[in-house]
């Protein structure tokens, strides 16, 4: 009988500990959780975008993003020699892009620079960078009429991943490199997308 007693008091005992234990548990992860509706950071959002802003408006990214239909080159983004034009993105007749812009960058200080891509984007979207307030063109890209469509999640992986961006933070011989590094650029615009795309004033 008393053995009997003895096992069911061990057995409660055993039931509380573990009851006690799961609800240390539950506390602990509820501590460390992320709220579940956690607001976005509208301040921090748009301060990330003024950093975005600079990369996007620096030589190496708005030369293929200009205003007009012809591209823009050097570190003070001129027009184009040669009387480029757009086209349909990558030129016209004889000026195709291709004919100078080979799949790497040529050797030596402003060489012709290269990537199997080499281009701008299309007149039906020409995502223009050249003179846009850090309002404006934050307004901009999240317009998909204006980006062709592309999320804000797009244009991150299109930033993070394409090829010919890539380009920009390896533009050859005599070019200045953007403000930030790519992975910055990236962590940027996360914080901004993150943070609900906030337009800075």
């Amino acid at each position: 009988m008393k053995l009997q007693k003895a096992r069911r008091n061990l057995a409660l005992i055993r039931v509380v500990a573990l009851a006690i234990l799961v609800m240390v548990v539950i506390a602990i992860a509820n501590t460390h959780a992320a709220p579940a509706h956690a607001k976005p950071d509208a301040a921090a959002s748009a301060k990330a975008f003024l950093e975005v802003h600079k990369v996007l408006t620096s030589p190496r990214c708005q030369n293929c993003h200009p205003a007009g239909d012809a591209p823009l080159q050097g570190d003070d983004s001129h027009v184009h020699l040669q009387n480029v034009k757009r086209g349909d993105g990558h030129g016209i007749t004889a000026m195709r892009c291709e004919t100078c812009h080979q799949t790497a960058n040529l050797a030596g200080d402003h060489m012709p620079p290269g990537n199997p891509k080499w281009g701008l984007p299309s007149p039906q979207h020409k995502m223009v960078f050249v003179g846009r307030t850090a309002a404006e063109l934050c307004r901009q890209l999240k317009d998909p009429k204006q980006t062709g469509g592309r999320s804000l999640q797009q244009l991150l992986e299109h930033v993070a991943d394409d090829e010919l961006v890539a380009w920009g933070w390896n533009p050859g011989d005599g070019r200045a490199l953007p403000p930030l590094s790519r992975q910055d650029t990236v962590a940027q615009m996360k914080i901004w997308i993150d943070g609900g795309a906030a337009c800075p004033q």
